[in-house]
């Protein structure tokens, strides 16, 4: 438990602590288990900045972003240019979006406070050294073009990680890493030479989310679910919203280790 995130540095936090309300919209979120921010480095080191719309029931558990399946995907992505710790990832939406209702919410991010505070945050959290920048999905990509002060580095907009088109999203995906490994320096204890993407995702294009980007305390499997990739029946996260109540009930499970 040596290597841990002690959180955001104290102006992002007084930021964070600014949010607009979701009140007025709370339909279209997941709204009562209260917004998560971010994960990585926030301090205006970071050389590639990562957005997403992502907070879901094990981000929720971690207080982190892309932690479950869909961010250990993007661990792997990380990973293929050599980043162990350069990054910063956060969301176009501060609460996890229903799915279902992504249409509807679409104007929110447009709505005159959460842009001001997306984009303030946004400033807050990049520097000169940043290479480039990834928007993964759709809102994403509408968060990134309405940002009104972007650093001018290469923008890349690919399709998020739990995409329904797995043909899609991996071509793409194979595309930004071979034009990314032109543009992002790797950190000193990264390899951005292991193998590319191939046809279809395999276990090796994961990776477990590094103990530096979660909070003290968690669980040393919280963020690796290979174990539940491997079950079955397979499940693909080890924290899941049950059909009886998919508003209010998380169920956390934890791999039988002995």
């Amino acid at each position: 438990m040596g290597d841990f995130d002690p959180g955001p540095p104290v102006m992002v936090a007084r930021h964070f602590a600014k949010v607009p309300s979701y009140a007025d919209f709370r339909e279209l979120f997941w709204y009562d288990w209260g917004p998560v921010f971010y994960r990585g480095r926030l301090n205006r080191k970071a050389r590639l900045l990562a957005i997403a719309s992502d907070p879901g029931p094990t981000e929720r558990i971690a207080g982190r972003t892309l932690v479950g399946d869909a961010g250990q995907r993007v661990q792997g992505f990380l990973g293929k240019l050599g980043l162990t710790r350069s990054y910063a990832l956060v969301n176009a939406y501060a609460y996890a979006l229903r799915p279902s209702r992504a249409q509807q919410a679409a104007p929110l991010l447009s709505r005159p406070d959460q842009l001001a505070w997306r984009n303030t945050l946004l400033d807050l959290i990049t520097g000169p050294e940043l290479q480039a920048i990834v928007a993964f999905g759709t809102q994403a990509r509408s968060a990134v073009q309405l940002w009104t002060d972007r650093p001018n580095v290469p923008l890349f907009e690919v399709p998020h990680p739990s995409s329904r088109s797995p043909k899609v999203l991996i071509d793409s995906w194979r595309n930004a890493i071979t034009e990314l490994r032109a543009i992002v320096t790797p950190d000193p204890d990264g390899d951005n030479t292991v193998p590319n993407y191939g046809v279809k995702f395999a276990e090796s294009d994961y990776a477990p989310i590094p103990p530096r980007d979660l909070p003290f305390g968690v669980p040393p499997w919280l963020g690796n679910d290979a174990w539940g990739r491997k079950d079955k029946p397979r499940h693909n996260n080890s924290v899941e919203r049950p059909g009886t109540d998919l508003l209010n009930t998380l169920v956390w499970r934890a791999p039988k280790l002995g």
